[in-house]
């Protein structure tokens, strides 16, 4: 097919209770994915994924969970519509998810490696009240101003999402988020709100998770990369293995790049395909992009993405 795709994939935020069980009632090959990583790491997916508990939310169970069903649903597109992409892009989390895609990292060796990811990020936050906190309709600028000036009072406050314009997520400790607060909105932001997050991502706070994520990393990694992933730290691609092993750990402590990776990469594109639950880039993206965008979140949005893409090519 001549059609150029982008492969995107969702990162921590994306989950829900029942996610991926329309793939797994569907396909052996979603329920062999689910066994192995069953196996391998030790968590139950099916009660983590398919049932009520208390574990979805902390990040080294959240993270390992959003992988497998975006890498589900990637192997089932994969698998009716051999394509490759132009470029394959993941939001946080997600980047791993576009490893996987690409060929760099195999589907269970990225569940095992971020289930350890998301203990090395809530441990190097242990004891710390961290928190997250997203700021709607202030310019970068203003919020990277406001966040300098508090951070040079002492408080630690970092600018770490830029997911689209006038939507930046700020990473710290919740007491000094909760001051920042109600100086973004004196500067008309149009909503200054902290998040369900368990972990302060993509923040300096986080310096401790980086050798051992690298370590990791050196084992599982694979310089086979069937096409280049899009960094989060540099908005551009990359396509070895060398590359991989300097920018990951990299990605722990520094922000989210992800309007920006869109913008640099739009014109190559004529299409956007995000794997995984929630359809949360879509939503991103409406303010980037006017390209066509699909979401493979179940086997009726894996049929409609298919239909509609084949005919675009």
């Amino acid at each position: 097919m001549s059609i150029k795709c982008a492969f995107l994939f969702p990162g921590q935020g994306s989950q829900a209770v029942g996610m991926g069980q329309d793939f797994f009632n569907n396909s052996d090959i979603a329920k062999k994915m689910v066994a192995d990583a069953s196996e391998r790491t030790g968590i139950d997916f099916e009660h983590l994924l398919f049932e009520e508990n208390d574990k979805l939310e902390k990040t080294e169970f959240t993270q390992p969970a959003i992988l497998l069903v975006s890498a589900i649903a990637h192997k089932l597109f994969e698998n009716e519509m051999p394509i490759k992409p132009v470029y394959a892009l993941g939001h946080s989390l997600g980047e791993f998810s576009a490893l996987v895609s690409v060929g760099a990292i195999d589907a269970i060796d990225a569940v095992e490696l971020v289930n350890l990811r998301g203990k090395l990020m809530a441990e190097a936050c242990a004891g710390q009240d961290v928190g997250m906190m997203v700021s709607l309709g202030l310019a970068d600028e203003v919020v990277e101003e406001i966040c300098e000036a508090q951070r040079e009072a002492g408080l630690k406050v970092w600018p770490v999402n830029y997911n689209a314009e006038g939507q930046i997520v700020i990473a710290g400790i919740k007491s000094d988020l909760e001051v920042l607060a109600p100086l973004l909105k004196e500067a008309k932001a149009k909503r200054a709100m902290l998040l369900n997050m368990s972990v302060a991502s993509h923040c300096p706070l986080l310096e401790s998770a980086t050798a051992p994520l690298s370590k990791k990393l050196t084992e599982v990694l694979k310089d086979e990369f069937i096409a280049p992933v899009v960094s989060n730290v540099t908005a551009n691609t990359y396509n070895t293995k060398e590359e991989a092993l300097d920018l990951l750990p990299k990605q722990l402590v520094s922000p989210v790049l992800y309007k920006q990776s869109i913008a640099n990469f739009d014109d190559s594109v004529d299409c956007y395909v995000e794997f995984g639950h929630g359809g949360v880039l879509k939503g991103l993206n409406r303010k980037a992009t006017t390209k066509p965008h699909f979401v493979v979140s179940d086997m009726a949005s894996l049929e409609t993405a298919i239909e509609e893409i084949s005919k675009l090519g």
